[in-house]
């Protein structure tokens, strides 16, 4: 990467704040995955918030880089939404989901329903000063469920903000149609393609020297607990005469003391 991409700063102002971004503050901060990311890639990121007024430092948006996939640039929904309600001809909006009840399909506003209620999807209706009819969306959770702990805890509330998002999209293309949220970008599918490749191509590539791994043993007839090595390719070893026990030395020690009392045999 070229010196001046790395080190020279693009400054802008959002709300009223200067924001200095280099190309290593982007590539060492702001950037999430595990990839390297490319000139093209800073880039393009720092002059989409340049000209989109957002400030990265607030989360309002980053890079996520996986493996050698292309990077992908992330604006919150918070983010999203302040753009969206920063149009002049912007007029508000309803929302909620879209539940299956008593095989019915339901829109309720808000993201509330009862315990029998299944859902499906969610609702949004932005209101614009130049038309007459709000843009209306409807989106499935099938589709936009990522399966990730925050749409399992709140599938009510994740569901009902990506209408949102997606409505306001629809309104307003000519500001946030370049925007893109983390629902949109599937950022948790490519990770877990990254992983599982990673996990195949290293997968059995490490030898384990098994000479190093312990296990205890357990003495049978004294009860002594020791750590001994496995020998995982045992080697025939010299026959041993057998271990005789204390009773059966005490009575060979007591016969050979007989035969000493007795005298020699003739």
């Amino acid at each position: 990467m070229s010196n001046a991409l790395m080190t020279t700063p693009v400054a802008f102002e959002v709300n009223g704040e200067e924001v200095k971004l280099t190309g290593n503050t982007v590539k060492n901060y702001l950037v999430r995955g595990n990839g390297e990311v490319s000139d093209q890639e800073l880039v393009m990121f720092t002059n989409l918030c340049k000209y989109q007024k957002l400030n990265p430092f607030l989360n309002e948006a980053y890079l996520v880089k996986f493996g050698s996939q292309p990077a992908q640039i992330i604006v919150s929904k918070e983010a999203f939404m302040k753009r969206a309600e920063n149009h002049p001809k912007y007029e508000g909006f309803q929302a909620g989901i879209i539940v299956d009840r008593d095989d019915e399909l339901v829109e309720v506003e808000g993201a509330v329903k009862l315990s029998k209620d299944k859902l499906i999807g969610g609702w949004a209706k932005i209101y614009r000063s130049d038309r007459k009819q709000p843009v209306t969306v409807r989106i499935s959770l099938d589709e936009f469920s990522k399966g990730q702990a925050t749409w399992k805890q709140m599938p009510l509330n994740m569901i009902r903000k990506s209408a949102i998002v997606n409505a306001q999209r629809e309104a307003f293309p000519d500001t946030l149609g370049a925007l893109y949220t983390e629902d949109d970008a599937d950022v948790s599918n490519s990770q877990e393609v990254v992983v599982e490749r990673e996990i195949k191509q290293n997968a059995n590539s490490e030898e384990l020297d098994f000479e190093d791994v312990e296990y205890k043993e357990v003495n049978q007839e004294t009860g002594e607990i020791k750590e001994k090595q496995p020998d995982l390719q045992p080697k025939a070893e010299p026959s041993k005469p057998p271990v005789e026990t204390k009773n059966q030395q005490q009575a060979d020690l007591f016969n050979a003391t007989a035969a000493l009392d007795d005298g020699p045999a003739f």
